[in-house]
């Protein structure tokens, strides 16, 4: 093997290494540029504290390649515990936006916990039309979801 041949054979290792360690959220999650979850808000303390609380750095964790935070190490702890219990439906879209087949942005004050599952909403308009029939909102969003959650919100709004 030429020199050339090594070096350009030792770069594309390098290159698949450095991109196997490259940090990037599950295509089904909601999170930030910087793979934060729900805008930094303690997911856990919507069901322990019955309301969203902005969670800090100090305290995070992990779920699907998607970094959430939390107010505390109690809560941080409680999440590692079974983060699928605590993490909002639908991988933190909105849950409207699911049963019209979207995936849509949440605002981490338009909430609701329903069977002690966190769903969250786009904003507080689309949380009234949310709440107008939350069982058939919840049902048509769990037959769409299989569908949609594969696909890029981009990909969702072109079709």
């Amino acid at each position: 093997m030429k020199l050339s041949q090594k070096l350009k054979f030792a770069f594309a290792a390098a290159t698949l290494a450095a991109s196997s360690l490259t940090f990037a959220a599950d295509i089904d999650m909601n999170a930030d540029a910087n793979d934060i979850a729900i805008s930094g808000y303690d997911t856990v303390s919507y069901f322990t504290d019955s309301q969203p609380t902005l969670g800090s750095a100090e305290f995070s964790a992990t779920y699907k390649n998607t970094i959430y935070q939390f107010s505390s190490e109690e809560n941080r702890d409680l999440f590692r515990a079974n983060p699928a219990k605590f993490a909002p439906q639908y991988g933190g879209f909105c849950a409207m936006g699911v049963a019209l087949e979207q995936k849509l942005p949440v605002d981490p004050t338009a909430w609701h916990i329903r069977g002690d599952k966190l769903y969250l909403n786009l904003n507080k308009a689309v949380q009234k039309k949310w709440n107008s029939d939350i069982p058939g909102h919840i049902e048509t969003a769990e037959d769409n979801w299989p569908e949609i959650k594969t696909k890029t919100a981009a990909a969702l709004s072109a079709a």
